[in-house]
């Protein structure tokens, strides 16, 4: 039976691959994976993977950092989670943990080889991919990735141009509370990436 997004979804729902046959430690907690998409989305939203608000909901940014990348996509709460509209594809899909200072562990390694170029697949429709942190960038940018988050961000206008997958690519710095330093020494960011990016974002939900 060919592939359908619904049956690969299914599919994600149930992995139990980070614990069952991990690289590295196992998962200390029973997976949770999260994913929002649908074949008519035009946007997709690629961030790096739930934190424990989200694991805790199942809702993908439901937490401050969600309230920021709103703010900057200049969308609605409603509009955020139709996924009609817009897929959210993190790098990973279950919280992988924290660190020893409590902050989140990098994506799981096992998730985004086993499904990305899968789901991709079955998403034609996408027109704009944000990249939202270094893990998406590093995985969807391959070698156009610049050495550094704020190098990446700030060539902004090189991904642009629908190359990649055939679509326009905007990476962002994460929208967490532990940037608004970054934030403060990178007003560029808010001046020049922010209004083509609330553009575009309207322009493709109409």
């Amino acid at each position: 039976m060919a592939e359908t997004l619904v049956t690969l979804i299914q599919e994600i729902s149930g992995c139990r691959h980070c614990v069952e046959s991990p690289i590295g430690s196992p998962l200390p907690h029973e997976p949770r994976p999260v994913v929002r998409a649908s074949p008519s989305a035009r946007i997709c939203i690629s961030g790096q993977a739930p934190g424990t608000r989200v694991h805790a909901s199942g809702v993908p940014f439901a937490d401050p950092s969600g309230v920021r990348l709103r703010e900057w996509l200049g969308v609605s709460e409603d509009e955020f989670y139709d996924e009609n509209r817009i897929a959210i594809i993190p790098m990973g899909f279950c919280f992988p943990g924290l660190d020893d200072k409590g902050g989140d562990l990098a994506p799981r390694r096992e998730c985004a080889p086993l499904w990305q170029n899968r789901l991709f697949a079955q998403l034609p429709g996408i027109e704009l991919l944000v990249l939202v942190g270094q893990y998406s960038q590093k995985w969807h940018l391959g070698r156009g990735c610049k050495p550094s988050l704020t190098e990446t961000v700030k060539s902004w206008r090189e991904y642009t141009i629908p190359e990649q997958r055939g679509m326009a690519t905007i990476p962002l710095p994460h929208p967490s509370w532990r940037n608004n330093a970054w934030l403060k020494k990178n007003p560029w960011f808010g001046q020049d990436v922010l209004p083509h990016l609330r553009r575009e974002v309207r322009r493709l939900l109409g």
